[in-house]
């Protein structure tokens, strides 16, 4: 994805602390004064714009979401969202995912939502895909157990990768559809780029996995 620089986005990420969360280190294990509540608390990472975490907010006012972006050019544009929305139970962090240890405690997040992550195609770059083992790990770490990962992405070679990384981590594979437009599925909040690619008649590849 090649980003459009924005000198301007750090001053904006700034002056909107009450969206954009600093320091969230110091969150660590206590998340529930952030949203001033214990509702469950589920992440979305790469949350790009913010669509899905917006609306799924919207959706689910008794669970707190947080969005985790890393660059900067990206999550003003999440930002603008919550600003619009002006949501209580949804909060953005400018963070790399790889660092999420430093950010939350075991326990402290419930579910993870992985939606169209980059697919670093190329064999030399799979640990960086988001569900590498080394990934799954990390999410492990902040979450109880018997925790769910939900993914979603238009990518058949990064679905099959997944699911077999899902499958040797020795995760249980509750959910998988091929093409979830064309599913039973219920509930389904969009990204912005599910529904470009959707509009073009790509498929949309959908799994939940469970640790065991």
């Amino acid at each position: 994805m090649r980003l459009r620089n924005k000198p301007w986005a750090r001053e904006k990420i700034e002056a909107h602390p009450q969206y954009i969360v600093p320091n969230p280190e110091g969150h660590a294990g206590n998340w529930q004064e952030v949203f001033n509540n214990n509702n469950p608390l589920y992440i979305e990472v790469g949350t790009g714009k913010g669509q899905f975490v917006t609306e799924m907010a919207k959706a689910h006012p008794d669970i707190n979401f947080i969005g985790v972006e890393l660059y900067e050019s990206v999550i003003i544009s999440a930002l603008d969202r919550l600003i619009e929305a002006d949501l209580p139970n949804v909060k953005l962090l400018n963070v790399d995912a790889r660092n999420l240890g430093q950010y939350f405690a075991k326990g402290d997040v419930s579910r993870v939502y992985l939606n169209f992550s980059d697919p670093w195609p190329k064999n030399r770059h799979e640990k960086r895909r988001l569900t590498y083992r080394t990934f799954l790990k990390l999410y492990e770490d902040i979450m109880p157990d018997g925790s769910e990962i939900h993914f979603k992405t238009d990518n058949q070679g990064l679905f099959e990768f997944s699911l077999r990384s899902f499958s040797e981590y020795g995760m249980l594979l509750t959910f998988v559809s091929l093409d979830l437009h064309s599913s039973d599925f219920k509930g389904n909040i969009m990204t912005e780029y599910e529904e470009k690619f959707s509009a073009k008649g790509q498929r949309i590849y959908r799994a939940e996995a469970k640790y065991r």
